[in-house]
């Protein structure tokens, strides 16, 4: 819409014609009060606290309801308006009690915050206050009846963004409270948008509630370790005896590529981090064949030492690596260099969840600037969803879309061969049969012949392909030959963006990265390393090596020596028979004793995401920055240990990983040491004899090297200033074609594995995850004692996940 010019306390202003006034005066750094309202959820006018005087008009206008014309003139701070403010003030503080200091809201109130500046003195409601006990709606959502304002934030949330409908209104009047729309509890996501909305402390998270307050915590901005989607959420973090313990997960300041979204795993599942059956000691397999803990030299040695030996005596070849998609990239980057100039083999590989490799190789040249990023799917005009459930798989993504249908009028089409719930915000939905996603595409690019074409799917073709512009995404169900189909279609469009969507917080980082068999970083063919046989300082392996499934058969065969495993489960998640294994030398890095750390003869305990310094990047190609907020005595980074083995394996440290300022994060010190406190983490490190955590090797020295040797991740104008400031960057794939090996014959394997996630699963994580577990069990319960089906996204059956698996 056209701008306009108006005046509000004697500026003149610009805005589009239509924009709310307290919108356009929040962009002018003008700053309105309000309780109920909020950015991109319905208007409600319901607490009269953004009250404003405009020009010509005889009563007082609320600036939540008001759109800016040509020529308004408005008034927001002045006696009147500060008496009226002060007024609704105390009505709120009529019933409201005065528990500030035991509230998990204090400090953070907004209610607080309006009463220090319009509050007054006395009050002139003298009746008594009601107390109601505090209610349990879930397991992660508690309810405390007289903090409430009615705002109504927390329904419309839930109704509008969430599309889930579990909270309402009862009663009407002063007699209105909100309460669950099934009575005394919860059949929701789980998600706690509704906690982090609440002004006030009416509704408190399950993880936090009275444990400590807000200024006592430090608050560090990361990257969540779950799916694929790469929320940004803040932790607060508190110094403890063993480290730094991980009190609180939100995204209060809505900042980052999710806004102010995070799902129940992104508040709720960092507590597998706070386990005390964490790994804090090196494990040993002795000589009768028990795992027993050992120092760091002992086992850095035997680690070493065995590998070296492996090495020199079978060779490279009969030695397999695997990666992780939960480690960084800079963390992935350094782990495939070691593989191929350390220990001289191809044979890595790690779990993928989608065929990135046969994205890249399919964009090619002609699809260059066609990669579309997370944010996209919060705007496009028109999206095809092919395959994949994003309510299960991908929330963020899920409620971008919502959102995008919602305020944006978005047309969304739905490819899937069983009902999901964004078909509710659907334009149109076609059903395919379970094994049919190569016959829609053939269908949806003019072939009548591939799917039985009756008017409904005819119709859904037409209006799919007179779209101006259509975003693209496509799941795990496509790869190989049909990712190419993919985006061959789309390429024949008049404009087409694509996404590939895949499982857990960087698996597009770890295939970018290298950690396959015959791609390097960037998908460049093992056979054609170019300038890296350079850099690396020596002859790089030029035969593909091992795939993931491969090396395990080797290993049937008694062909592999060594296998060094990183942050992965592969026996549990593949299905590994033990006595395969028994004659291998195992080494694992990893944060639990999994399957796959009970067979190895050397476990490292390992740091988790939250434990680190590094960059990720998301299913669609959004990089973005992972900052170190927790801290656990007695466990060392990935990449510290890659670089320990390769220096005591007698590799030159300096080759292979540049030396920078090292990492340096605040555990408590500062705080402590402004408030008189001694710092105990330090302390009681020093008392055991342990080093303090932060590395002296720096990840952002390898991130340099990435940004001069990678594909696809070239330095970008102020590329490097926005993942500081904590923004996300995208990432256009290369353009050079890539060979890979996932398309293969159909004799073989597949390699390309989903996850099978749910909103309540998060593979290894979640089954450490005592919050993710006690809302599946409080589900689950429920399920069978109610007998309901679509009781919640899991008790209503399978993922789309599992389903593909399982095809």
């Amino acid at each position: 819409m056209a701008d306009v010019t108006f005046t509000v306390d004697g500026k003149k202003l610009t805005a589009p014609a239509g924009t709310l006034l307290i919108e356009a005066c929040r962009a002018a750094g003008i700053a309105i009060p309000q309780f109920c309202y909020y950015p991109g959820l319905a208007l409600q006018a319901a607490c009269r606290m953004c009250l404003v005087r405009q020009e010509k008009v005889g009563k007082l206008q609320t600036a939540c309801t008001t759109q800016v014309a040509e020529g308004q003139v408005f008034t927001t701070e002045s006696p009147e308006i500060a008496q009226a403010r002060k007024a609704t003030v105390e009505l709120v503080l009529g019933n409201h009690p005065l528990d500030c200091p035991v509230c998990d809201a204090g400090g953070e109130c907004e209610l607080q915050d309006m009463t220090f500046k319009y509050g007054a003195g006395v009050s002139l409601y003298t009746e008594a206050k009601q107390h109601r006990e505090e209610q349990q709606w879930s397991p992660v959502v508690f309810f405390d009846r007289p903090r409430c304002i009615l705002c109504y934030r927390c329904v419309r949330v839930c109704n509008e963004g969430m599309d889930v409908a579990a909270l309402g209104v009862q009663s009407r009047g002063v007699t209105s409270v909100i309460a669950p729309n099934m009575g005394d509890h919860l059949e929701c996501e789980e998600c706690g948008n509704c906690i982090d909305i609440c002004p006030v402390g009416a509704l408190t998270s399950g993880t936090y509630r009275y444990k400590t307050r807000p200024w006592e915590m430090n608050h560090v901005s990361t990257i969540c370790t779950h799916c694929a989607d790469g929320c940004k959420t803040t932790l607060g973090v508190r110094s403890a005896n063993y480290g730094a313990e991980i009190i609180r997960g939100d995204n209060r300041d809505r900042s980052g590529i999710n806004g102010d979204f995070l799902c129940i795993k992104g508040r709720y599942a960092f507590d597998f981090a706070n386990r005390p059956d964490r790994l804090t000691k090196p494990l040993l397999r002795d000589k009768d064949g028990q795992l027993k803990e050992a120092t760091w030299e002992q086992a850095l040695d035997r680690t070493a030492g065995r590998l070296r030996e492996l090495r020199e005596s079978r060779g490279g070849g009969a030695i397999g690596v695997i990666g992780s998609n939960r480690t960084t990239n800079e963390e992935n980057y350094l782990l495939q260099k070691f593989a191929r100039t350390v220990l001289g083999t191809n044979n890595i590989d790690h779990h993928r969840t989608a065929d990135y490799a046969a994205f890249v190789r399919a964009l090619g040249e002609r699809g260059r600037g066609r990669s579309a990023s997370l944010r996209e799917t919060a705007s496009a005009p028109a999206v095809l969803l092919l395959g994949n459930d994003p309510t299960q798989e991908h929330p963020l993504a899920a409620w971008n879309l919502r959102t995008d249908v919602r305020l944006n009028q978005a047309r969304l089409y739905v490819v899937n061969h069983t009902p999901i719930k964004l078909e509710r915000q659907a334009t149109a939905t076609l059903r395919i049969p379970q094994d049919g996603y190569g016959n829609a595409i053939r269908f949806l690019a003019g072939d009548d012949t591939a799917l039985p074409a009756d008017d409904a799917g005819r119709g859904f073709r037409d209006a799919l392909r007179a779209e101006p512009s259509l975003l693209i995404l496509f799941g795990s169900e496509y790869r190989g030959a049909g990712v190419a189909r993919v985006i061959e279609f789309g390429l024949g469009l008049a404009d087409a963006r694509f996404a590939c969507l895949g499982d857990y917080v960087n698996s597009r980082g770890a295939a970018d990265m290298g950690l396959l068999p015959d791609l390097l970083p960037g998908y460049l063919p093992v056979s054609k390393p170019g300038g890296l046989v350079e850099e690396y300082g020596g002859a790089l392996p030029q035969t593909p090596g091992m795939d993931l499934i491969q090396i395990f058969d080797a290993a049937a065969r008694g062909d592999l020596a060594a296998l060094y495993v990183v942050g992965s489960n592969p026996v549990l998640r593949y299905g590994i028979a033990p006595e395969t294994l028994k004659n291998t030398f195992i080494v694992v890095q990893e944060m639990f004793l999994t399957e796959t750390a009970q067979l190895a003869d050397v476990v490292l305990p390992a740091a988790n995401l939250y434990e680190k310094s590094g960059t990720v990047t998301n299913t669609f190609g959004d990089q973005q920055l992972v900052n170190k907020a927790g801290d656990l005595a007695g466990t060392r980074s990935d990449f510290e240990m890659i670089v320990r083995i390769a220096t005591k394996m007698g590799a030159d440290a300096k080759k292979l990983v540049p030396y920078g300022r090292g990492v340096r994060a605040d555990m408590g010190q500062s705080r402590g040491a402004q408030s008189g406190e001694a710092d105990r983490h330090a302390v009681w490190l020093a008392a055991n004899n342990l080093e303090p955590k932060l590395s002296p090797l720096d990840p952002f020295a390898v991130l340099d090297e990435i940004e001069r040797l990678v594909p696809g991740y070239e330095p970008q104008a102020g590329g490097r200033a926005e993942l500081m400031a904590g923004n996300d960057i995208h990432l256009e794939p290369p353009s050079a074609p890539a060979a890979s090996s996932a398309d293969a014959g159909p004799a073989r394997r597949d390699l390309v594995l989903p996850a099978a996630d749910t909103l309540f699963t998060s593979g290894t994580l979640g089954r450490y995850s005592e919050k993710l577990n006690s809302v599946l069990e409080a589900y689950t319960t429920a399920a069978r004692t109610t007998g309901r089906d679509g009781l919640s996204p899991v008790a209503a059956g399978e993922s789309a996940g599992e389903r593909d698996r399982r095809a």
